[in-house]
């Protein structure tokens, strides 16, 4: 399936096999979104060593294919940001860029989605997977495909297609972050069974074109503090690149305690900070788009194999939280996911599933281990009673004097869900209203996010019961749904004719 790891494993499968002369190994490539790249946003600083391994001649001038939307850091900024100020602080040597380059991952999926097909993988855009398939005795024997063509209601229209079923003796999942098929798998295979619980953020991200004597081509800014309080774990970024084009975005810790937190109510106070507001006033804001995280790092990371296939990319968990990078280690995974999967298939003429044995020890001695081994401690020291700042003062002696080496690893407090406070012990948040230039309603922002769906189609999002969920939630939490949604898809609404006075709704349905 697809995304960096998943196009990574693609290529260097076919890569192996036309290395071998053998012509008759097949790779498929399933894309639930209608091209390559489709539900990828753009913005993203990527280090470029398991690219340049993978491709060598990804960026060189005498590759007429050569990927051309690459643009070189040049500058690093760490800022500390309070309500109106903004102060210098060092930046730890996990995040120095030198030698990374800002990219539209969008463009850069597109552009190996090219490179996948040149070397003969076999590419189904459209095709989103929606049941895992098992052997007799267990393993993954591969997926199906949604049926295409069905109404709200359930039934066939005109255009309606049956799924297929696509059989594999490997099947490697590249769902992303929390993906479905993904956590049905974990769940069968049990496969947290050592691990801790994985933990969450929300990443909210804009990428917008501004006038050109504000552009600084290259230059990379981190930022802390606010607008998020000192107990809510979380971060923004504003990246230069391309012609005139700069990503700005805030990743917040999903284990924040006050309900009436509001992810995208942030999102927009942040873009009036003069650190950010100087940048894009006068611009013109070109899209929008939200996604979970990862961001359970070494702790959290589960079994990668199990019987017919393995977790690739960050469906694993490989995200380097304190670097905000994750592109180079997925594609690391997908990598060595290929070569193990290669061995084990052409290995063992047997056409049942496989075990892919030498994806585990691979990543154990993998670039991505020592990494995420490294920074380990950093996320969950953020969870001591100083709040913010504490994790600050542990992660800058992590950074540079314990280097990972301590002989602790500090655990993850829990699921992120269990920090949520009840909304009548946490103060009430109330935010600005949008100006139509720097901060947008939410409907706004969800007309540019490029998600298109059918009138009729039916809802994926599903509630067993409408009633029994406000009637379990409302009181305690207020309306939590309204606010950690960056899309506005959850919604309770003003209703006489219910017990509570309101109706919960999933906007999507009708």
């Amino acid at each position: 399936m697809h995304r960096p790891a998943g196009l990574s494993a693609a290529i260097r499968l076919k890569q192996l096999a036309n290395d071998a002369g053998n012509e008759e190994f097949r790779v498929l490539l399933l894309e639930k979104a209608g091209e390559i790249g489709a539900h990828i946003l753009s913005g993203n600083v990527i280090e470029p060593s398991a690219i340049t391994e993978l491709i060598p001649n990804w960026l060189s001038e005498e590759n007429p294919a050569r990927f051309e939307g690459a643009t070189p850091a040049t500058k690093d900024k760490m800022r500390f940001l309070t309500k109106t100020g903004s102060i210098p602080i060092p930046a730890p040597p996990q995040m120095n860029n030198h030698g990374n380059y800002i990219i539209s991952l969008n463009e850069l999926c597109k552009w190996l989605g090219e490179r996948a097909e040149e070397v003969g993988v076999e590419v189904y855009p459209g095709f989103a997977a929606s049941e895992v398939l098992y052997e007799s005795d267990g393993s993954v024997k591969g997926v199906a495909t949604n049926d295409l063509g069905i109404s709200r209601d359930g039934g066939p229209k005109d255009s309606f297609q049956r799924g297929m079923e696509f059989h594999a003796r490997a099947t490697l999942f590249a769902e992303g972050c929390h993906g479905s098929l993904t956590k049905q798998v974990i769940k069968k295979f049990d496969l947290r069974r050592d691990s801790q619980p994985q933990t969450y953020g929300l990443g909210l991200k804009e990428v917008w074109e501004v006038p050109p004597e504000k552009h600084r081509k290259g230059e990379i800014v981190h930022s802390m503090g606010y607008p998020l309080p000192s107990d809510t774990y979380g971060g923004g970024w504003i990246y230069h690149f391309g012609e005139n084009l700069v990503s700005l975005g805030l990743v917040v810790g999903l284990d924040y305690k006050n309900p009436w937190l509001s992810p995208y109510g942030e999102f927009q106070k942040l873009k009036h900070h003069p650190e950010y507001k100087s940048v894009i006033e006068g611009g013109k804001c070109i899209t929008y788009g939200a996604r979970a995280l990862n961001e359970g790092g070494y702790q959290s990371i589960p079994k990668c194999a199990f019987p017919g296939g393995a977790l690739i990319g960050d469906t694993a968990g490989f995200l380097n939280v304190p670097k905000i990078k994750g592109t180079h280690t997925a594609m690391r995974s997908g990598m060595l996911a290929a070569e193990a999967a290669y061995k084990a298939v052409t290995g063992n003429p047997d056409p049942s599933p496989v075990f892919l044995y030498d994806y585990e020890d691979a990543l154990r001695s993998s670039s991505i281990w020592r990494e995420l081994k490294q920074v380990r401690n950093m996320r969950p020291s953020f969870h001591s009673p100083l709040g913010l700042y504490g994790g600050i003062l542990y992660s800058g002696l992590e950074a540079y004097i314990f280097r990972g080496m301590t002989p602790w690893t500090l655990k993850h407090k829990g699921h992120d869900y269990e920090s949520i406070k009840p909304a009548d012990q946490c103060p009430k948040i109330e935010y600005p209203k949008p100006d139509g230039q720097v901060s947008f309603d939410i409907l706004t922002s969800v007309s540019r996010t490029g998600t298109n769906h059918e009138e009729d189609q039916p809802v994926h999002l599903q509630v067993k019961d409408w009633k029994k969920h406000a009637a379990k939630e409302w009181p305690e939490y207020k309306g939590i749904e309204n606010r950690f949604c960056p899309a506005g898809v959850y919604e309770y609404v003003d209703d006489d004719s219910q017990e509570l006075g309101k109706r919960f709704q999933i906007n999507a349905q009708k």
